[in-house]
Parts: C-alpha cells; sequence; structure tokens
C-alpha cells in the first residue's frame, strides 16, 4: 500500500520491477535514473547481503506530480531475479502498489519467464493479493536481438487478460518510459481510491498523463550514457548499504521511504 503522510501531504507509491534473472529490471532503473533531472530523483540505491550475486533491490523515488493536493513520488524497486532468493522477493513485493513484469524475448528463456510469473502469482497469494485485481504492466524486453519470442506468443501464455504491455530495449532506452507512464496510468487511479477514499475524475486524470509525456519527452531530448559507465563512476553515483538479514532490509526500505518524503518537504519549503 503507497506510504501515505496526511501531514506534508505526501504520498509515495510502490513499483516493483520484477522478472527472472538478467532480464533487464536493474537496466530500466538505471536508464530513468540517468535520463532524468537530479531535481526530480533521489538516490539510486542497492541494499545486498552476503549471500546476494547481484542488486538485492534498486530504490529510486521519483516526483511524479499531484493527486488532488496530495504531491506524489513513486519508489520503483527491483527483484533480485534468481528464482532462489524467494523470500528476498516476497518481502520486496510486500505493500507494492503495481508490479512491472520484465520478460526476457529470447527463445531460450521462455521456460524462465513462466517460472518467474508463477513465482509471482504465488507470492501475491501469501500476501493475499489477488492477480487478477492487481495494476500489473507487462515489459517484453530485448527486442533488439534475435531469435525472439513473438508477442502473441507472451500475450497468450503470461497476459490472456490483454493487460498493458510495452515492447522494449531497456539497454537502448526504448520503452522504458512508456512502461514507467502506463504502470503509473494504472496505480495512480488505484492508490487514490483505495488510500484516499476518492475517485480519479477523468479531468485530473488527462492532466496526470499529460504531466507524465511532458515528463517523457523531456526526459528522452537527454543525451546521457546509460549502461556502459566504468565501475569507479557508478561506485560514486549508487549508494550501497551492506545488510544482513531481512528484517534489516525491511527496517531499512521504511527508513529510505520516510527520510526521501522528508528531504522532499525541506526541499518545497525551502
Amino acid at each position: 500500500m503507497a506510504f501515505i503522510n496526511h501531514v506534508t501531504k505526501q504520498v509515495a507509491i510502490k513499483i516493483v520491477y520484477y522478472g527472472p534473472g538478467l532480464s533487464g529490471k536493474t537496466t530500466n532503473l538505471r536508464y530513468i535514473y540517468f535520463k532524468l533531472d537530479p531535481s526530480s530523483r533521489g538516490e539510486l540505491v542497492c541494499l545486498e547481503t552476503d549471500t546476494e550475486r547481484t542488486y538485492f533491490f534498486d530504490l529510486l523515488p521519483v516526483k511524479a506530480g499531484l493527486i488532488g493536493d496530495y504531491k506524489v513520488h513513486f519508489q520503483l524497486m527491483t527483484v533480485p531475479g534468481q528464482i532462489f532468493y524467494e523470500a528476498s522477493r516476497k518481502n520486496v513485493l510486500r505493500g507494492a502498489d503495481g508490479v512491472v513484469f520484465v520478460a526476457d524475448s529470447q527463445i531460450p528463456l521462455l521456460d524462465a519467464n513462466l517460472e518467474s510469473f508463477d513465482n509471482l502469482r504465488r507470492n501475491l497469494l501469501s500476501l493475499e493479493i489477488d492477480l487478477n485485481a492487481f495494476p500489473i504492466v507487462f515489459q517484453y524486453n530485448k527486442r533488439d536481438l534475435d531469435d525472439l519470442i513473438p508477442v502473441e506468443t507472451f500475450n497468450q501464455l503470461l497476459n490472456p487478460k490483454n493487460l498493458p504491455y510495452v515492447e522494449a530495449s531497456a539497454i537502448n532506452g526504448v520503452g522504458v518510459f512508456e512502461t514507467l507512464k502506463a504502470v503509473a496510468k494504472l496505480t495512480v487511479p488505484a492508490v487514490k481510491k483505495n488510500v484516499l477514499g476518492t475517485e480519479v475524475g477523468a479531468a485530473e486524470l488527462a492532466a496526470t498523463e499529460s504531466r507524465a509525456q511532458e515528463a517523457v519527452k523531456e526526459a528522452t531530448q537527454r543525451e546521457v550514457e546509460v549502461e556502459f559507465i566504468s565501475p569507479e563512476e557508478e561506485e560514486t553515483r549508487l549508494r550501497k548499504l551492506k545488510l544482513r538479514t531481512l528484517e534489516e532490509i525491511e527496517r531499512e526500505l521504511d527508513k529510505l521511504s520516510r527520510e526521501f518524503l522528508e528531504r522532499s518537504k525541506k526541499t518545497n519549503n525551502s
């Protein structure tokens, strides 16, 4: 559920990027991070344990306009893709407002996509979340490669309900912001209705979409290098936190959420 501070009029909507290992989840977040103006995003944070060989998850708060008189931020996170990090993925999913399922389009990885999506379904069920009523956007990534799974096959096996989907090449930035816009369109009305207790009117939703389109247009006009940065440069831009247990990670996530909203409050008042 979205993190609400009714005193400071702040809403943080949690979006989780889910999918098999190396499907492009972290690449999406890196692209968004380097494309956005620094004033519109927070730190890119990596939480990791002794046993993780990749990111535990990334926390990337992005300013996203208003719902009524509440300032909205998205907190974008990834789960570890390796199937044996079951507890990690379930912990990150807790409290999510929406999911982007990042599928790897390479034919040999079809089974990995299906296994990961079934894992998502089971984890949501264990959290008492109905997959059929939950905001989900599919991103069919790596469409720039050869020997690809047809989009029709993905839709038949993963997306028979015809939910929003985006064809993407995240390493080149193709479809990255379109995916973010699609999941925002699903989650913003749901958060306003379920958390704030009001419906999003057509005019307000249109205004929100217009702001999102302008943000996408402005961001995609910036010329930046995203994927091919040196390890030394990444170390200076990525904040890494070494933790030991899932309980520590859960506490750190809550702390990061509160710290970000508090910083936003100070920035808005200055």
